[in-house]
């Protein structure tokens, strides 16, 4: 079994979304969305990994699989909360009305339903999927207020005088929409309002998420089909400087939006509150390829993320700079672990990490894949961020299958999935470049 440390690996075969992220009881968990019969996307399951410190991580197994008519063919995207000492998974759960008779896995033209489901634990280990589960939200009728098929991924969280949920939902396929629900019991749940931004925005919204920082609210989605330009993965992860009024549940989002990652290659992030309460985002890098040791899907590094004079920053996680504290004199002699590569890159400037091309042209971060990815038609191998404005120090995170681009604590973040990685790492001006490793420490 490979460690589990910087980033979260699958265990085995194929991993998605991160799901019902939360500190409890002196863990991270970190759920996900997981196909434990092959290396490919199929009937969901979620998987379970823990960790004390965001570093180094341990898989516990599955934690929900389908059980009950309402998830009988997938345990799909969720969150988690914790109420009188308990853990609370709420989560989506779908049920096919025309199976594909070539493959078990997948229906036939989208015809299915989705509910959102409920689970509880005492330990948030242990998960009773036979006896437990309880429909919180039935399938969307009304098409007024959602989509019965597309209504998904709820987010949930305690406000000042409730619980309340947020799920990514579609208007007639046209353009996608979050709504929210209220609950005072967590069991009993009212439609309270929507928002959305029309077919400029993706068709459908999933992976919603929204809470508040010291620079005020942030939204973040995964729309569906927001890029039309054929060149990158349609669907991206976004995220909006935000308005919530939390008694109307009324959101006000503004026109502009961030890419949540310049690197194209993650998706369906979500957040919780660290251990000293700042708040902290995972997400699914996706990958096109299934590794040698037969496994395919990461999640990135956890970031902390901020909001500062209308700019959502997503900063290294302190315990991951901390973790990577052992100075090396070259990357070959890093553990495996990966290293950290610390830099500064003026106009013109270039940093050869591996194969992995990092370049500062016309005032943006640049960065080139080409020799270290698969070759395939729409492969997206460049990546670059918008001009960037407080300096020039890159804080590079390296593993044989993901590189991490940090511009300015956290301005912007490239991540790119990446094979083949090489073991030298330099810059093309006579700058100094200082490597670091992760030192030994227990497990999680």
């Amino acid at each position: 079994m490979k460690r589990q440390r910087l980033h979260l690996k699958a265990p085995d075969n194929w991993v998605n979304d991160p799901n019902g992220f939360i500190y409890y009881k002196g863990y991270y968990h970190l759920f996900y969305q997981y196909f434990p019969y092959g290396p490919r996307w199929g009937t969901m399951h979620w998987g379970h990994a823990v960790s004390r410190d965001l570093v180094t991580w341990e898989h516990k197994g599955i934690a929900l699989y389908p059980s009950v008519r309402e998830d009988r063919n997938g345990c799909f995207s969720g969150s988690a909360i914790e109420e009188d000492g308990r853990l609370y998974l709420a989560y989506t759960g779908v049920r096919y009305e025309v199976v594909n008779p070539e493959d078990p896995h997948t229906c036939l033209d989208e015809q299915f339903e989705s509910a959102q489901l409920m689970i509880s634990s005492e330990d948030g280990f242990c998960f009773d999927n036979e006896n437990s589960k309880e429909v919180i939200i039935p399938p969307v009728t009304d098409p007024a207020v959602g989509d019965r098929t597309h209504t998904r991924d709820p987010k949930i969280w305690r406000g000042k005088d409730a619980w309340y949920i947020i799920l990514g939902s579609t208007v007639e396929e046209k353009y996608g929409e979050v709504l929210f629900y209220r609950s005072e019991d967590l069991h009993t749940w009212t439609y309270v309002n929507k928002a959305w931004k029309g077919p400029d925005y993706g068709w459908m919204w999933e992976c919603p998420d929204l809470f508040g920082t010291e620079g005020g609210d942030v939204f973040m989605v995964s729309p569906m089909g927001i890029l039309k330009n054929g060149e990158k993965e349609k669907n991206q992860s976004v995220c909006f400087p935000a308005e919530f009024d939390e008694a109307s549940c009324r959101l006000e989002i503004p026109d502009q939006y961030q890419f949540t990652d310049y690197g194209m290659d993650l998706y369906a992030p979500q957040t919780t509150l660290d251990a000293e309460g700042r708040r902290v985002m995972e997400a699914w890098i996706r990958m096109p390829e299934i590794t040698k040791d037969g496994w395919i899907g990461m999640f990135c590094s956890p970031r902390v993320v901020e909001r500062k004079e209308g700019h959502i920053y997503f900063r290294m996680h302190p315990n991951i700079r901390a973790a990577y504290s052992e100075e090396i004199k070259a990357c070959s002699e890093a553990s495996e672990d990966g290293y950290m590569a610390v830099f500064e890159l003026d106009e013109g400037e270039r940093a050869d990490i591996g194969g992995f091309l990092i370049e500062r042209r016309n005032g943006r971060i640049r960065t080139d894949r080409t020799s270290v990815y698969p070759s395939f038609e729409g492969a997206h191998l460049i990546s670059e961020t918008p001009e960037i404005i407080e300096g020039c120090r890159v804080e590079v995170l390296a593993d044989d299958n993901l590189v991490e681009v940090y511009i300015n604590d956290g301005e912007y973040v490239i991540s790119n999935a990446v094979y083949g990685l090489g073991k030298t790492a330099a810059l093309s001006s006579g700058k100094t470049m200082r490597l670091y490793t992760m030192r030994e420490k227990g497990e999680a």
